[in-house]
Formats: C-alpha cells, structure tokens, sequence
C-alpha cells in the first residue's frame, strides 16, 4: 500500500530520536534528567543559560523516573511540547532509569502535502 496514496493532503512527520548516556560536550537537542540523577534541572538550567541562553526549555515532570527534560526551543516550534515529550519518555526510559541523565539527539522531518483543485 502506497502511503503517499493513500492521504490527499494533510501533515505527517517522521521523528527519529538517539538517546545515550550523558557525556562532555553535555549538550544535543534534549537531556532526560532522571530525579536520582547527579544533577538535578536547575544545574542543568545553568548549564544551557551558559552554553546557549535563551535556546532551551525546562519541562518539569510529575510522577515519572525523569524530573525534567530540558529541549532546544527550535524543536518545540516544529512539534508541539505535549506531542513531542511524551515520546521522548517512552523510550527514554526503555533504555534508562532515575539515577541517568540521557541526551537525545532528535532529528525532525515534516512532511507536507496539500491537494489543489484544478
């Protein structure tokens, strides 16, 4: 079955994330900073104040193994917060628990197409 036949127009998009162990340089589009972890979301918030101001977001979590995920602003435009985070908890704590902090490289494409009335 053809995808691209199968919808006239509308909007798709293909995330792709890489997750691994927080390592130096700290920063890719996303840490998962788990509640037990040796830093906590207010060191990271310094840490990317430091390294790029006023690029990222801090989103507090409740009731999960993460006490926050810290994102690029720019990822945020393309794809809602409340889309996009979810996802990036699923599989972060597939492969990680409280004690971690993960970083995340998060690729985004969106597709879009539109039908025109001749």
């Amino acid at each position: 079955m053809d995808y691209y036949n199968e919808h006239k127009y509308g909007r798709t998009a293909e995330i792709n994330i890489r997750l691994s162990e927080f390592e130096i340089p700290p920063m890719q589009d996303a840490l998962l900073v788990g509640r037990k972890a040796p830093i906590g979301p207010e060191a990271a918030r310094r840490m990317v104040d430091v390294l790029s101001p006023d690029n990222y977001d801090i989103i507090s979590l409740k009731d999960e193994p993460f006490e926050a995920v810290v994102i690029r602003k720019s990822l945020l435009n393309m794809i809602p917060s409340e889309k996009l985070v979810p996802l990036i908890l699923e599989e972060g704590k597939i492969i990680s628990d409280e004690t971690k902090v993960i970083k995340a490289q998060i690729n985004i494409s969106v597709l879009i197409k539109r039908a025109l009335e001749l």
